[in-house]
């Protein structure tokens, strides 16, 4: 699987010019995030399990444990449409402004489907532009961030993002934009050296999103470790994954986290990546309404530290976006796990250093 260097060469296509690759002050830690993450729209957010103001409660914690502050975080800027169409299709994108005319109201078909909050469709689409797209574009812009921050500083957080069910042509899932293909296609065209990367996808759902728009490039390794009875259960993504770990209802601790640790090593081992991308999905906590998985806090915090510690070891540099997590009580154990990994030397505000031989092409 290894590139030739005319390969590499003829993959890198002239880079448009973007806000999303700005340099970063060394003061700051690798760890993306904006208020403008918060989904807040007259209480409508309520409608759906996921809790939309997760992002500002991560860091709200954080800033109680005194490992963050407003001038230390990296403030994520919105991808914008030139940003997206790195990997999105322009009739995707004009799907999600468009609307249909009944009268005089404007019908959201696609973004309630997306959402799955079924009164967005009456709404007016510059609404829903402003109130529900605009914070997932931002989240978007975050994690292509913190792409290139990782291969910096050699990790990064972003503490929103993880949109794994969306592809270039479709969203689900309260998935509209395709953040983690954008982080990597956004790496392999404006970094050298970073010629092959390997998503690790550890929510409790399939990430067919990324697996669709990965399906024939060998440059991307995926993993994915899911409950193999639940949404999206799609069958032509799985063709995508290289290592698949299905689950059953009700799987706990010790069972998962060796599968986790023992399908990790074997993936890493096959494919040594130049870049992690890890998907830190929370839905596995056991009483998720959908994830359907019995893992404690401990476990997931004991899981991020496997990654990070695989990644560490063989200093290739990592990637975490936040995910799904249908709970309130996630946001503190995503706090928690991120102190867990400062605590043990997994993360810090300087370089920890790797060895893919970087440059970077702005």
């Amino acid at each position: 699987m290894k590139m030739s260097q005319k390969e590499v060469k003829e993959d890198k296509k002239t880079p448009h010019n973007t806000q999303l690759y700005a340099d970063v002050p060394s003061t700051c830690w690798p760890i993306v995030y904006s208020p403008e993450y918060n989904i807040t729209f007259l209480g409508l957010e309520k409608l759906h399990p996921f809790d939309a103001g997760k992002w500002g409660k991560v860091i709200n914690f954080l800033k109680e444990e005194k490992l963050v502050t407003d001038d230390t975080i990296v403030e994520a800027r919105e991808a914008t449409e030139e940003d997206l169409l790195v990997v999105h299709t322009r009739r995707y994108l004009n799907k999600l402004k468009n609307h249909v005319l009944e009268g005089c109201r404007e019908w959201s078909f696609v973004v309630a489907h997306i959402t799955e909050i079924p009164p967005v469709l009456i709404l007016p689409n510059f609404l829903v532009q402003r109130k529900v797209l605009k914070p997932l574009r931002t989240q978007t812009g975050g994690t292509i961030m913190a792409g290139k921050l990782a291969i910096e500083r050699g990790w990064a957080i972003n503490i929103g993002g993880g949109f794994h069910h969306c592809s270039s042509d479709k969203g689900g899932g309260f998935c509209a934009y395709a953040d983690i293909t954008l982080a990597v296609k956004f790496l392999f065209e404006r970094v050298e050296g970073v010629a092959k990367a390997t998503v690790v996808d550890l929510d409790a759902h399939q990430g067919n999103g990324h697996e669709r728009d990965f399906m024939d490039d060998n440059k991307v390794y995926i993993m994915d470790v899911y409950n193999r009875y639940i949404y999206p259960g799609d069958g032509f993504a799985k063709r995508a994954i290289r290592q698949k770990v299905e689950l059953d209802w009700g799987t706990e601790d010790r069972e998962y986290l060796n599968k986790v640790e023992k399908f990790l090593e074997c993936s890493l081992n096959e494919v040594p990546p130049d870049i992690i991308i890890y998907n830190a999905g929370t839905d596995i906590l056991d009483g998720d309404p959908l994830g359907g998985l019995a893992i404690s806090p401990q476990g997931i915090i004991s899981r991020d530290e496997i990654v990070f510690k695989a990644a560490r070891t063989r200093k290739i540099p990592i990637l975490m976006v936040t995910s799904g997590g249908y709970q309130r009580r996630t946001a503190k154990i995503i706090a928690d796990s991120i102190l867990n990994l400062h605590s043990h030397g997994l993360i810090d505000k300087q370089f920890v250093g790797h060895e893919a031989g970087t440059t970077l092409s702005l």
